[in-house]
């Protein structure tokens, strides 16, 4: 039980700004291009609080955290609100809305691992353990979402992505498949595919980051 809470607090702070910030970076990212419906509703803010969804935010990653025993990630926020059609050029730019939150994701791990680096370097004292297992649950959850999102299949970042980037006529069939995207996540969640297909991608992602920081 008491490795439990250990696991739970050092994740908390790196899930709650994943998640919430990967959120922000879409309203941010659409406002830029014309869409200013998440500015109007007060979403694109950096507030934990106002993209905190209580099942997929905090109840879902704990459970998951929990029965992996640390070893898998998965959790959601309040979607952002973006209405593509008041976008400047509506395809083109729900590319970069889409991949601003993977964007936000891959940011916040490179800030993740320097600050890795840091406690690594740094004399030992108190905060240097805590600060470098928070720092590598940075770096872990920020990797699996940015992957995950990543992933083609809407209403997933990569589905949107790949929807601007199919022909019209295909990417208008494509988007359809939006309204089963949910249940078809999870059901490749609970059969074990989503880890395999997860794993190779993220064994690249870590050596990478490792690489690049000297770890």
């Amino acid at each position: 039980m008491e490795n439990i809470i250990q696991t739970l607090a050092i994740y908390a702070l790196p899930v709650i700004f994943a998640i919430t910030l990967h959120e922000a970076a879409h309203g941010y990212a659409a406002r830029h291009f014309g869409d200013p419906t998440a500015w109007q509703m007060g979403r694109i803010t950096l507030n934990p609080i106002k993209h905190v969804d209580m099942v997929g935010t905090l109840l879902v990653p704990a459970l998951i955290l929990f029965f992996s025993k640390g070893a898998f990630l998965f959790g959601w926020a309040k979607p952002v609100p973006v209405n593509f059609g008041q976008l400047r050029r509506p395809k083109q730019d729900m590319f970069w809305v889409a991949a601003a939150g993977p964007g936000a994701n891959l940011f916040m791990a490179l800030m993740w691992a320097a600050l890795l680096k840091l406690a690594v370097v740094m004399p030992d004292n108190a905060y240097s353990l805590p600060l470098a297992e928070m720092a590598r649950a940075g770096i872990n959850i920020n990797g699996i979402l940015m992957l995950l999102n990543l992933l083609p299949l809407p209403p997933l970042d990569g589905g949107r992505i790949a929807v601007s980037l199919l022909p019209p006529a295909l990417a208008w069939r494509f988007a359809q498949l939006e309204r089963y995207g949910f249940p078809i996540l999870l059901a490749l969640l609970f059969l074990g595919v989503l880890e395999t297909i997860l794993t190779p991608l993220l064994r690249v992602y870590f050596s990478l980051i490792k690489g690049l920081f000297f770890l």
